[in-house]
């Protein structure tokens, strides 16, 4: 079955490249965009977090958002900001970050497939940020947020890419975040065949960021064959804007939590109960945990490192994918037992922050008085999410951070 094909993106004009492209719509604040969109009229925050361009008090995921979205839009493609390519083409995408680097496979994914699992997820998603992407891809009639794929890693594929890198790139740019962004177009017909043959003898792919994006795209399909007497199967609508990366290349950072209070206990009394299942230490600074089921706490200006006692270490299911995790352990036998937080997807009183912000951030939050305690952890393991999506099983929520992001605006698949 077709997993991927390529596709007529929609691009930058090459000098313009390193001024459209933006951070993902989800990763920044309403501030956070302002500040980064200011005295740049072509920033793609203007398309894919629109609210920029309206008043403070206009409700992010009002009508006349997407509008704005929309206009903005229809007036980069007008003055030709944007451009499309004239035929299908695949893009390979490679990031530098630090020591770090991975290099995608920008290509349109098949809903059919993502409908049939072989598009594997490992997440549930709300449904109202779902409704928000489903908005503003029907109001653009385009996806401009790619989804980040990935799939184990082969050296077939490898060596075609390879090849590909040693061709001069189309853009090459390092961002405000010291990020290194480096495009080809893959042009040659013959690289292009055995690039999509070798990506459809996959056995299937991952989800690996960006379940929101490619649900959305799922429904906004729906409607486009609800809306097509002549649907076919072949229209552009039946794809979504993905990169795709092989899981060796991946970098997982920690995804850590802050709560806003202890659940009526004292410092010293949730301590207490802590010590019922971990070895309770203080620590002089803040670190990151060494290894899985050793958790960071900080509490009252002081940190304490975790580590799951013999008492619950047995209690651990090694042969279940999702409950050996660290997110789950945190969540199973501290924050729902404990701190009466059972779902964190609706609960006020967490709040997730991505290791890209580093224990700092954790620290500050909780000093603030806004929140009581954070929890650092471990970063999950690219072989746990891919083993979980095998089993057809659902990690807990903020499981992943990915880095680096994948920038918005290098390419935007149209839905014709």
């Amino acid at each position: 079955m077709t997993l991927v094909k390529p596709f007529r993106g929609l691009r930058p004009r090459p000098e313009l490249c390193s001024v459209v492209a933006s951070e993902p719509y989800d990763v920044v604040s309403r501030e956070e965009a302002v500040a980064a969109a200011k005295g740049n009229s072509l920033s793609f925050f203007h398309i894919n977090k629109p609210e920029i361009d309206l008043p403070k008090d206009v409700n992010p995921f009002s009508k006349t958002v997407y509008e704005q979205g929309r206009d903005n839009f229809y007036r980069f493609v007008k003055e030709g900001t944007l451009v499309r390519d004239e035929e299908e083409k695949f893009y390979v995408y490679k990031q530098v970050m630090g020591e770090h680097s991975q290099v995608g496979i920008v290509v349109t994914a098949s809903l059919d497939a993502y409908e049939k699992n072989l598009i594997k997820k490992h997440e549930f998603t709300r449904p109202d940020k779902e409704n928000d992407r489903v908005a503003h891809m029907a109001a653009l009639n385009a996806q401009v947020g790619p989804v980040f794929l990935t799939y184990r890693a082969r050296d077939d594929i490898n060596s075609l890419v390879e090849k590909i890198l040693d061709e001069v790139p189309d853009n090459d740019f390092v961002a405000n975040d010291d990020v290194r962004h480096i495009f080809w177009v893959v042009k040659d017909a013959e690289k292009i065949g055995r690039l999509g043959d070798a990506l459809n003898s996959l056995d299937c792919l991952y989800v690996a960021d960006g379940h929101h994006r490619s649900a959305a795209a799922a429904r906004v399909r729906q409607l486009r064959i609800k809306d097509n007497p002549h649907h076919n199967g072949n229209e552009s609508y039946n794809y979504f804007l993905s990169v795709l990366f092989p899981h060796d290349q991946m970098q997982i950072l920690d995804y850590n939590r802050v709560v806003m209070d202890l659940n009526g206990m004292s410092a010293s009394v949730f301590l207490k109960k802590l010590a019922a299942s971990f070895d309770v230490t203080n620590i002089d600074r803040a670190s990151k945990p060494r290894s899985a089921h050793e958790f960071h706490l900080y509490l009252e200006h002081s940190w304490y490192r975790l580590v799951a006692n013999e008492n619950l270490v047995e209690k651990i299911d090694i042969d279940d994918q999702v409950g050996c995790l660290d997110v789950s352990i945190l969540q199973d036998w501290i924050l729902t037992p404990l701190l009466g937080i059972k779902d964190p997807r609706t609960d006020s009183r967490i709040d997730f922050v991505g290791g890209i912000r580093g224990k700092s951030e954790l620290s500050k939050r909780v000093d603030s008085g806004e929140y009581a305690a954070a929890f650092a952890l471990f970063p999950t393991r690219i072989d746990d999410l891919l083993s979980v999506a095998d089993a057809n099983k659902v990690m807990p929520p903020k499981s992943t951070w990915f880095e680096p992001k994948l920038k918005s605006g290098l390419v935007t698949h149209i839905l014709d």
